[in-house]
């Protein structure tokens, strides 16, 4: 290993549960000490909404398949990193099919030193709720959004609790610098590639749906969190953010049409102009005597719900506010065991003058992880999703059986 050099796990996910320290291949290569390891895990998942028959898969979770390569090395009095990885998907639809949905999530390279901090440039988790979804029990299971029967061709992965409860963090082109860990303390500030609003012309939950209003800066995310540890409690808290500039809204459209081969087109006298999505958070997690208890909340405006600005402007360019979080309690048995539960809630609210109602999206998630050695997990999972727009709900109960290796 590099002189005063931290691995960087092979996968931003796997901090749930591993990292390449634990990897299973390590290979000295003159300068450098290389890794392989990843994840493969499969899951039979049964989905029922009332009125409507089940719908079975087997395929992926919350995590895809990973297949990843780091490095480390240490250069002229700097660690030098990268990590390179592929994450293939597990569900099929039909006969001849070539299996699920193929990512590319990781791909980046980093320098520094423990005395200053690191610089990372590439694509990696987004700096913006990557606690939130680092910290969810589901991270190893399923949770919401397993697909539909027969129409699961090219999905990767379910939900876990993405939309019910926080923004997903996605995968992001960044340039990041994190500061040493000081007596528990650390901080990463970055610029990310900005990504365009998704407007639905009918709502979050279907309905055309076109992008509007590309970033010409990039967005703007940062982060804190203090970890500490007192006689047999250990806990960490956390705050992030994200901000970003959305160019080209439209503001005082006079009519809409939508063409599938063209996509959203505006009509009549039309001004463009400009807007700015914020989003904050703030989490806790502490763990004692095999006891762990999470709690997590968020607040945004013209960022959306489920994905970062999915949704986050009205039809007419305005910017609509959400909110929501996840409490979570898991308890390990003596049998090593991790029993849990969770709820979470995403909300959308419609801005002044548009056609789409509220949106809530909430999720009750009952789980069981058990290590049947220290790379094999087995999973059981129950979850409730509720979905309620304008005094209608739809709800969907999902069973999942299966497990995940890490290597």
């Amino acid at each position: 290993m590099a002189r005063g050099y931290n691995r960087l796990p092979l996968a931003a996910a796997l901090l749930a549960a591993a990292s390449s320290a634990n990897a299973g291949i390590s290979i000295p290569a003159g300068d450098w000490t290389l890794d392989i390891g990843g994840v493969v895990n499969a899951f039979y998942v049964s989905t029922k909404a009332p009125g409507a028959s089940s719908a079975a898969n087997i395929g992926t979770g919350l995590l895809p398949n990973v297949l990843a390569v780091s490095g480390s090395t240490r250069q002229n009095d700097l660690d030098v990193a990268f990590v390179i990885a592929i994450d293939p998907g597990g569900y099929t639809s039909h006969a001849l099919s070539d299996g699920g949905g193929q990512e590319n999530r990781q791909s980046f390279f980093s320098f520094g030193d423990k005395s200053w901090g690191t610089i990372k440039l590439g694509k990696d988790l987004g700096i913006f709720a990557s606690d939130a979804i680092l910290n969810d029990m589901t991270l190893l299971g399923v949770g919401t959004g397993a697909p539909a029967a027969g129409a699961a061709g090219n999905a990767t992965t379910t939900l876990g609790g993405i939309g019910a409860g926080y923004i997903y963090a996605d995968w992001k082109e960044q340039i990041a610098y994190t500061t040493p860990n000081m007596n528990g303390f650390q901080a990463t500030v970055g610029v990310t590639q900005p990504y365009n609003t998704i407007v639905a012309l009918a709502g979050p939950t279907g309905g055309a749906t076109s992008g509007l209003g590309g970033g010409s800066t990039p967005a703007f995310e940062g982060k804190a969190s203090y970890d500490f540890a007192a006689d047999a409690v250990k806990g960490r808290v956390w705050v992030s953010g994200l901000s970003q500039r959305l160019d080209g809204v439209t503001t005082a459209p006079t009519g809409y049409s939508f063409s599938t081969s063209t996509g959203l087109a505006v009509t009549g006298s039309v001004a463009k102009g400009s807007q700015t999505a914020n989003v904050e958070d703030i989490g806790a997690s502490l763990s004692a005597s095999g006891f762990t208890l999470t709690g997590y909340y968020y607040n945004g405006s013209g960022v959306g719900t489920t994905g970062v600005m999915d949704n986050g402007l009205s039809s007419t360019g305005q910017k609509r506010d959400s909110d929501g979080g996840y409490v979570q309690a898991t308890y390990v048995l003596p049998t090593a065991t991790k029993l849990g539960f969770a709820y979470g809630v995403s909300k959308l609210e419609a801005a002044s003058g548009d056609t789409f109602t509220n949106y809530k999206n909430e999720r009750m998630t009952f789980g069981a992880y058990h290590p049947l050695t220290k790379h094999v997990n087995l999973v059981a999972e129950y979850n409730n999703e509720r979905v309620t727009t304008s005094n209608v709900q739809a709800t969907t109960n999902t069973v999942a059986l299966g497990g995940i290796l890490f290597f």
